[in-house]
């Protein structure tokens, strides 16, 4: 399914010119600097190929060039008319291995003398005289080569446009050259279904986990052939599917439009498309990092289509099948698909999962899931920091997992089962991985915090998995001790916070959360008895009315409840939390209420 899935991509990304997809026996490179020559072969200039972003950033040009990169390890293997400055030149900034760098040089030289005599060109003559004559050692005296670091170079002539790879009997000769070719093996595609010549080796897809090019179809091991099969002849594909499901990849990960296509969920990688150009494929990537609300404040006039784009997108998640039309038109008969994949040891690819369905299914469910997450915000729109309406799922899977000083979350340590499940379950409409609510549960404990994600996580899990109602905002009717227990702490909790303010005019630093929390949750009858006699201390320094207010909420709270329990379950956790958090909300916005009325009783 995936293969045939993307053999087919590559015919829509070869129709639409800004994807740049290259034809078979050609790639598009990264190229950093250029050797340009005279028409008699002397060097003219070694200059820097980058070019500069809108914000004044250099960046590779890319540049298509004849055939691909060759594998690392597989000793001299120079490409045509292009390559790094260790081939190219003889060159290479902080050498340590000095002798295998001029044995590059004359490999790639004596390639290059070898084909003279077959292609017919100048500019290609020309390359040749400087390989003849080039001494190494000269390319200290060109700092660019420093300057743009490791990279890919090409040759032009100067005073022309063209770069020599480009030449039109180079090409022509190319092309003869990639017809002769004749594979010794023949067999069935596994992607097309056609009997004929298949290919040896398999295209590397680029910026797969942490390494820089992997594969994604290849045997390593002879546990794994069959047959008498070696390497990539135990899976059969032809020359032209390997290169089309590869090339679409490349494109998909590493290409001018990945920006929409590739986003990360933990240590996957996850790319996503639809069978045609769709609104929700330009913006889908942007919800699942959480990077749509920086792009919905945005003003820059060239993000109004973007913008526009996600509003549709957000009012097809409120308002369901009735909006799906205004965003894509054919949402009930476009395919979407959605790959994840790990970097694996040794050059390997790893696909964590694959789903593929209808694209109203995947906005229908969406909107399901964000549904089962609905929870009322700590801070809403206008605040420094808002909660987000629809947390992302990078947002949620941070809450997984410890953060460091910075308060930043150190995605490393994210249980690497979580997202295909994750992932499955927001796509599919399953229930949540449990590990994700036991993962969340833990890391409250851990930090005893209950922000908006992590509430929204609880709540999805009640609704979702266990079938139960669970309230957006304070349920002052729900009556099981565990939320009630929860929404007394909050309460205990803003009396100490409100007494220290009126004694000392300063913020609590460090209150009875950050002593008693996590044990409050665990074992409440160890500690409320406790932290309730601490609050009859504070609310001495209450004000009158105030007191009288903390007073009756507590009685409220306490109503027909018995002595604490002994333990709570990790289910009755759950609602301790929701409670908590709940009851923090609404004193926090009675907070807020009471301040905007006195800023209008003084105008």
């Amino acid at each position: 399914m995936i293969l045939p899935a993307l053999y087919e991509l590559y015919e829509r990304l070869n129709r639409d010119p800004e994807y740049e997809i290259c034809p078979p026996g050609f790639s598009l490179q990264k190229i950093v600097f250029r050797v340009v020559l005279q028409s008699d072969g002397r060097l003219h200039a070694i200059t820097d190929a980058r070019i500069k972003d809108q914000r004044g950033n250099l960046h590779p040009r890319q540049l298509k060039v004849l055939g691909h990169p060759k594998s690392p390890g597989s000793g001299f293997n120079p490409c045509t008319l292009w390559d790094t400055a260790q081939y190219m030149l003889g060159y290479k900034p902080e050498d340590k291995n000095p002798q295998r760098t001029r044995k590059s040089f004359v490999a790639f030289r004596k390639h290059h003398l070898g084909l003279e005599g077959e292609i017919n060109c100048p500019a290609f003559s020309a390359v040749c005289r400087f390989l003849e004559y080039w001494d190494p050692s000269q390319a200290e005296n060109w700092p660019v080569l420093e300057e743009v670091g490791p990279g890919y170079g090409v040759f032009q002539i100067v005073e022309q446009t063209k770069y020599v790879h480009d030449e039109d009997a180079i090409e022509s000769w190319w092309r003869n050259q990639l017809g002769s070719k004749n594979e010794a093996n023949e067999g069935q595609c596994l992607v097309t279904g056609q009997y004929g010549p298949v290919t040896r080796l398999q295209y590397k897809i680029k910026k797969v986990g942490k390494q820089g090019e992997s594969l994604l179809v290849s045997f390593n091991d002879s546990a794994y052939e069959s047959y008498g099969n070696k390497q990539s002849f135990n899976a059969p594909i032809s020359e032209n599917a390997a290169f089309r499901y590869a090339t679409a990849l490349n494109s998909l990960t590493d290409g001018p439009k990945s920006h929409k296509h590739r986003f990360s969920v933990g240590d996957a990688t996850v790319v996503f498309w639809t069978k045609e150009p769709t609104n929700t494929e330009d913006i889908f990537a942007q919800f699942a990092t959480g990077a749509y609300a920086a792009t919905e404040n945005a003003t820059e006039a060239q993000d109004e289509g973007v913008r526009q784009k996600i509003e549709l997108f957000l009012k097809a998640l409120r308002k369901g099948r009735e909006a799906y039309a205004e965003l894509d038109g054919q949402a009930d008969q476009t395919p979407f698909y959605l790959l994840g994949m790990t970097g694996q040891a040794k050059g390997r690819i790893g696909v964590r999962f694959f789903y593929t369905d209808c694209l109203s299914t995947l906005l229908d469910n969406l909107r399901r899931h964000y549904d089962d997450l609905r929870m009322v915000r700590r801070f809403e729109e206008g605040s420094k920091h808002p909660d987000p309406e629809f947390p992302a799922l990078r947002q949620i899977l941070d809450e997984t997992c410890p953060r460091d000083r910075k308060n930043k979350p150190m995605r490393d340590q994210i249980p690497p089962i979580l997202e295909g499940p994750l992932l499955r379950a927001v796509i599919a409409g399953t229930p949540y991985p449990a590990g994700l609510f036991t993962a969340v549960m833990r890391r409250v404990h851990a930090d005893r915090e209950v922000n908006h994600v992590r509430a929204c996580i609880i709540a999805g899990y009640f609704r979702r998995n266990l079938k139960q109602e669970v309230s957006m905002c304070l349920d002052t009717e729900r009556n099981d001790p565990a939320y009630r227990l929860g929404r007394l702490f909050a309460v205990l909790e803003r009396i100490q916070e409100l007494a220290h303010w009126y004694q000392t005019g300063n913020n609590l630093e460090k209150g009875i959360r950050d002593s008693y929390f996590s044990a409050a949750c665990l074992t409440p009858a160890s500690v409320f008895p406790r932290i309730e006699r601490l609050s009859t201390h504070h609310r001495r320094h209450l004000l009158g009315s105030k007191k009288h207010y903390y007073d009756q909420l507590i009685a409220d709270i306490r109503e027909g409840q018995k002595d604490p329990p002994n333990v709570l379950a990790l289910k009755e956790q759950a609602a301790f939390l929701l409670g908590y958090y709940h009851q923090w909300k609404q004193l926090r916005q009675k907070k807020d209420k009471e301040a905007a009325e006195q800023e209008t009783e003084g105008e």
